[in-house]
C-alpha cells in the first residue's frame, strides 16, 4: 500500500490538470501576467507560493476548532501575511536582486484568491494532512502554468533562459539571428501573458472537453 491513497493523490493531482487554479479557477492571475516575462522570478514566484500555501494550509486545519467564525478571515490574513513575511526575507538575504524584480508582487501574495480560497473551502473544513497535500497540489498548479507562460515569454521575447542566451547573440547575429530572426518584443508585455495562458486554456478543454461550459 501506497503512501497516498487514490483520494490524497486526487488532491495534488487534480489542480494539475483538471482543476488548475489558474486555468479553470481563474485565480491568482495577475502575478501570471505581471511577473513571467523572466523565467527565473516565475520559479521563484511559484516555490514561495509553495511554501505559503503548503504551510498556510496546515496551520489553517490545526487552528480550524478553535477559530471564532466572525474573524476567521482576519486570523487567515494573519497566518498568510507572517508567511509572506518569511518568504520576502528570505529573498532579500540569499537573492537581493531577485526580490528587487519580484517587488510589490511577493507581498501581494497576502491577497492572492487561491491561497485565501483554499484556506476558506477546505482547510478550514479538513485535517492537516489532507489540507497539506491540497495546499501543495494547487500551489504547483499555479507554478507549472507560471512555468509555461515564463518559458515562452523570455526565449521568444529575450532569446534567454535564466538569463543565459540559448538563441545565440542578436548584435552579432549568432545562431537562430543568422537566419533574420529577431527577439519578440510583445512577448515581455504583460497582454502576450493572457494570450499565453489563454492558449494553454484553448489545449486543456480541447483535449477534455468536459470543461468546456455550456
Amino acid at each position: 500500500m501506497g503512501i497516498l491513497s487514490k483520494k490524497d493523490t486526487k488532491l495534488i493531482t487534480d489542480p494539475l490538470t483538471d482543476n488548475n487554479p489558474i486555468t479553470i479557477q481563474v485565480l491568482g492571475i495577475c502575478s501570471a501576467l505581471a511577473i513571467t516575462a523572466e523565467l527565473k522570478a516565475s520559479l521563484v514566484m511559484g516555490i514561495a507560493v509553495l511554501f505559503v500555501l503548503g504551510v498556510g494550509n496546515v496551520v489553517i486545519s490545526l487552528m480550524r476548532n478553535i477559530i471564532p467564525s466572525k474573524i476567521r478571515i482576519i486570523v487567515q490574513l494573519i497566518v498568510v501575511a507572517t508567511l509572506v513575511i518569511i518568504v520576502d526575507q528570505v529573498l532579500k538575504a540569499f537573492a537581493f536582486e531577485l526580490s528587487k524584480t519580484l517587488s510589490v508582487f511577493i507581498g501581494l501574495i497576502i491577497t492572492n484568491c487561491i491561497i485565501m480560497g483554499r484556506f476558506e473551502a477546505f482547510a478550514l473544513g479538513n485535517g492537516p494532512w489532507k489540507s497539506f497535500l491540497d495546499g501543495i497540489g494547487n500551489a504547483l498548479g499555479y507554478a507549472v502554468i507560471l512555468i509555461i507562460v515564463g518559458f515562452f515569454r523570455e526565449l521568444l521575447g529575450s532569446g534567454t533562459l535564466f538569463g543565459v542566451p540559448v538563441l545565440g547573440d542578436p548584435i552579432e547575429k549568432t545562431g537562430v539571428y543568422s537566419t533574420g530572426y529577431e527577439n519578440n518584443g510583445f512577448m515581455l508585455m504583460p497582454p502576450m501573458a493572457l494570450i499565453i495562458v489563454g492558449l494553454i486554456i484553448w489545449v486543456q478543454r480541447s483535449r477534455n472537453k468536459d470543461l468546456i461550459e455550456d
